[in-house]
């Protein structure tokens, strides 16, 4: 006749045939509380699953058989379909161009034109286009005004962009980063044409014509590394902290870490040393589109974009720069 230890055993081995022999052993220790030892549990939890010796894993009278498990070994669990986020490690060294928020077809010519024949000068070695490369004004979800939805032109126009920077740097590598108006696009798809939206044919690489350039595109919202900076575009850390404040402090009180983003369309820096007095410096960059656009026609936009020097050890130097209203270049 089996003892009350074993008769609570065998009725925790029932009610959690598929627990792992420790968890089982200590809801024992815990029913009886405490009159027998952790190890002890766990010997009469294994022999009740006939996997307590090669003499006994045969026995008569097991509660279940299961598969030996290897220590530390938990429950079983259908595979994730949680995808791996990563970054995108740029893996240039030298000066690399840092560009974002042209919004095109509402980019403003001058201050591309800026912007292209500084990086052109200083020979850069890459050039990140760090999202809001496009407007796709025409998909997006917010009121349009009816002349102005023209997809096929706005795509025409994007194209021949890209097509413009490629030449202006033949050699070079070129990433785009998906912005938030990048993304209107999947949003767009998931939308109206879901049934094909997963096609590789209705990526937006191909849409854009990508590999025509020899132009990378990173999305997912991953952060792309220069050396040791990390680069958002700004989107990816929510919203509700920095329109009130200055850009670069709102990015320094959310991420608590150094890092160069867009999307805020302003030119601005902010620098805290941490508990050890090492520098936490975060930059937003100004934009290359309009100023005076017609949902935001009076505001605090800049023109601007920046120059990483990265190092062969990771170490890196920001500088960012405005573009005046004549195309002039300044030093922030």
């Amino acid at each position: 006749m089996a003892d009350p230890i074993t008769k609570v055993c065998r009725e925790l081995c029932r009610k959690f045939p598929h627990h792992p022999a420790r968890a089982i052993a200590r809801k024992l220790v815990e029913k009886t509380n405490g009159a027998i030892t952790l190890d002890g549990a766990r010997s009469r939890v294994r022999y009740q699953f006939g996997q307590c010796g090669a003499k006994k894993k045969n026995r008569t009278g097991a509660v279940a058989k299961r598969q030996a498990r290897a220590p530390g070994q938990g429950i079983d669990l259908p595979p994730t379909l949680a995808e791996p986020w990563t970054v995108h490690d740029f893996g240039v060294v030298g000066v690399v161009g840092v560009i974002s928020d042209l919004h095109v077809p509402y980019h403003s010519e001058i201050a591309v034109k800026a912007a292209v024949e500084l990086m052109q000068d200083r020979e850069i070695a890459g050039l990140l286009i760090n999202g809001d490369f496009c407007d796709f004004y025409a998909i997006s979800r917010f009121d349009k005004d009816p002349a102005k939805r023209d997809f096929k032109g706005e795509l025409a126009a994007i194209r021949e962009v890209l097509g413009s920077l490629r030449a202006a740097f033949p050699e070079i590598p070129i990433v785009l980063k998906s912005g938030n108006h990048e993304e209107r696009w999947n949003a767009w798809l998931w939308q109206h044409a879901p049934e094909i939206s997963d096609m590789p044919e209705m990526g937006l690489d191909r849409w854009l014509h990508l590999d025509k350039h020899n132009i990378t595109l990173v999305e997912d919202k991953r952060i792309v590394m220069l050396g040791q900076l990390p680069v958002l575009h700004g989107h990816e850390k929510g919203k509700g902290i920095s329109s009130p404040v200055n850009q670069a402090r709102g990015a320094f009180l959310r991420l608590n870490h150094t890092v160069l983003e867009g999307h805020g369309h302003r030119t601005s820096g902010h620098c805290e040393p941490d508990m050890f007095g090492r520098e936490v410096f975060c930059w937003s960059t100004g934009c290359l589109c309009e100023l005076h656009p017609a949902y935001a026609p009076i505001n605090k936009m800049n023109w601007g974009f920046a120059l990483v020097d990265v190092q062969e050890d990771g170490e890196f130097d920001v500088t960012n720069l405005r573009i005046t209203a004549e195309g002039k270049v300044r030093q922030s």
